[in-house]
């Protein structure tokens, strides 16, 4: 299925300025509000339905045996068409 990306930010920052990013993340979630996402003059607002499908990822990339990059990625997904909801997965996530 071909991917277009809506909008896109990659920059270094802070762990406290990543928690606020996150925060503000998880307020619109909790109080079921539109995210929107800003950059410049760019800007994309999204309406998650109650129940989207949550992925956790942790990655590391680079060769076996030397050092690479590690990378953790948080998703949200659903239809586009019905804002159906996405399956419980198999298991229970927990992050400490």
């Amino acid at each position: 299925m071909p991917e277009e990306i809506l909008f896109e930010s990659e920059s270094r920052r802070s762990r406290d300025e990543i928690a606020a990013y996150l925060r503000t993340v998880a307020d619109s979630l909790e109080s079921g509000s539109a995210i929107t996402l800003k950059r410049g003059e760019e800007s994309l607002t999204m309406e998650p339905p109650a129940r989207p499908t949550f992925e956790v990822k942790a990655e590391r990339e680079g060769p076996v045996d030397g050092p690479g990059e590690l990378s953790v990625e948080f998703e949200l997904e659903w239809d586009e068409e019905s804002g159906d909801e996405g399956g419980d997965g198999d298991g229970e996530l927990e992050i400490e």
